[in-house]
Formats: C-alpha cells, structure tokens, sequence
C-alpha cells in the first residue's frame, strides 16, 4: 500500500500511516508489493484495477487541460500540494535529477504535479511552484468537483488535517505514478524506492 505524508500537528512534521478501505490504493500497494524492480507485475495488475485515464483539470493559465495535451507522451504524475513542507518538494526535486540522468531521453516524458488542495492553490500558483525544481512540469489543479474523479480514477488518497487556528495541511498519498501515452498506468515508484530502481523504471518508460 502506498505510503501517505500526514504532517503533526506540531509543526507539520511528517508521520506515516496507511490509507484504509480505499480499494484503488489498496490494488496500488499491492503492486508495488508484488512488482520485482524491474516492473513486470505492475503493469497487469493496473490492467486489472484500471488505474488511470482521461482527466480535466486546470492550468496555470486557467484553461482546461486534458490528456490529449500531453500529446501521447507518457508522464510521471505526483499528487500533493505547495505547502508541503519535506515530500512533495524533496519527490520532485527527485524526478527532476532522474530526468536529467536519462540525458536526451529525459524529454521523452512529462512530469505532473497535481494539486489536491484548492483551498490554498490557485492555479497560477501552482504554476509558480512547479518552476522551483529546474526542469518542465506541468502544474494542474482544480475545483474539489474536478479533483474527485481524478483521485478516484487514478487510486490517489487525500484528506485535510485540521490545524490548530482553524487551518488544515493536507495527507496525501506519495507514490509517483508512471502513466503511459494512453493515461494507462505502467508502473510506481514509491517515495522510499532507490535511486537505480527508480531510474530503471524511467528507462522503460519511455524506452
């Protein structure tokens, strides 16, 4: 089961715990359980779950941005949010450097960063966070309306966390999704994985 990022309440460090009675992030975990390094398994048991497929949500410019705008081009996708104060920046800050060490074939896929908190992340500053890592993401976002069958249909757990003074962070899965060009899931690289492993797992992705 993939891990979730659920900060304390004091002082938004981060804690682990599972997502329970989800049955999608159940059929993720399962096959980042079962999938050798090399992810043979991953692919079948996604066929199986049917994780992933077209989506709409929104831009930083505020237009609506769908599958087909990634051109059939695979993708890496991340769920979180801006505030996230360790995961979501170290995860992509990661996927940036594994990007740059796939050289040329770095551009052979795109990454996303999904904001699952509206509340606080406009689309415009989704798009200003996203240029802190170095390398093209695509950031996206979207009304709780729009947001909910995105999470459903890609297995993705998220939930506010009340905070004292009346705010809330935000617990969140922390797997990367590897997304073939047809928006069909092909693989997972959870937040603990290796290097090597992940970088492998990039190769075959666009390879």
């Amino acid at each position: 089961m993939p891990d979730t990022e659920a900060p304390d309440t004091e002082g938004f460090g981060p804690r682990w715990k599972w997502a329970l009675g989800l049955g999608l992030v159940f059929a993720i975990g399962l096959a980042i359980a079962l999938t050798p390094r090399g992810g043979g398994n991953a692919a079948s048991l996604a066929a199986e779950t049917e994780i992933g497929g077209p989506f709409t949500l929104t831009a930083p410019d505020g237009k609506p941005f769908t599958l087909k705008d990634l051109g059939g081009k695979p993708f890496a996708v991340y769920f979180g949010f801006t505030r996230c104060p360790d995961v979501c920046p170290t995860t992509l800050s990661r996927l940036a450097l594994l990007r740059g060490k796939l050289g040329a074939d770095g551009s052979k896929f795109a990454i996303l960063f999904v904001s699952v908190d509206p509340g606080h992340d406009k689309p415009e500053a989704v798009g200003e966070y996203v240029k802190l890592f170095g390398t093209p993401i695509i950031g996206l976002t979207g009304s709780e309306e729009q947001l909910a069958p995105v999470k459903k249909a890609y297995g993705v757990y998220a939930a506010k966390v009340p905070q004292p003074g009346g705010d809330y962070t935000v617990d969140h899965s922390t797997a990367v999704l590897l997304m073939d060009g047809e928006g069909r899931l092909a693989d997972i690289i959870s937040h603990d994985e290796p290097d090597p492993s992940a970088l492998a797992k990039l190769k075959a992705l666009v390879g």
